[in-house]
């Protein structure tokens, strides 16, 4: 795992062969900031990121990168969250907080809103598509903020009330979604 941009640019993490998780690909991480930069997260003024399903930590540690001020990752599987910890340990930035729970308990959880919320769920979780509602029935999203889901390319969110967006990388989908309220 590599990461592609910001102040640890080509760092790279050896994932444990044993994982089920995937990381997203570097083509689509690429993709991925490049929309969020040019037209929805200013870096520079340090958002608030919360990473759930925090799986290899390829995106929280982007968002590290980046320069977001706090980044949370959630991960329920203990190897995983165990190799989360041990590459935040490595990293020594203070600002990427790596959480062990499960992630529908924690959206439940009274916190501070946060800027960008990510979810890469495993695509074959059988309640993927709820996702999004459970996120906009908690206050975890700031006002403005954005929510971005990576997906299956079986998953079409187009009617959600605040979908914004859409973006397919090859095997990868994300979904935007905006809690802006829109103007007609």
């Amino acid at each position: 795992m590599r990461i592609v941009s910001g102040k640890y640019k080509g760092k790279r993490f050896d994932v444990p062969h044993t994982f089920k998780a995937r990381p997203t690909t570097d083509f689509a991480k690429e993709g991925l900031f490049n929309i969020l930069s040019n037209v929805y997260v200013d870096f520079e003024s340090g958002p608030r990121a919360l990473d759930l399903f925090g799986g290899t930590g390829s995106i929280g540690i982007e968002f590290v990168s980046r320069g977001c001020s706090e980044v949370v990752s959630v991960e329920k599987d203990f190897k995983h969250w165990q190799f989360l910890q041990r590459v935040s340990r490595e990293l020594g930035d203070t600002s990427w907080k790596v959480i062990h729970a499960d992630v529908f308990k924690y959206v439940t959880r009274e916190q501070p809103a946060f800027d960008i919320i990510f979810a890469d769920p495993p695509y074959v979780l059988p309640n993927l598509k709820d996702i999004p509602d459970i996120l906009f029935a908690s206050p975890l999203l700031s006002d403005g903020g954005i929510f971005i889901l990576e997906h299956g390319k079986d998953y079409d969110f187009s009617s959600h009330p605040h979908f914004d967006s859409h973006r397919n990388y090859g095997s990868v989908n994300f979904s935007f979604f905006s809690n802006s309220k829109k103007t007609t």
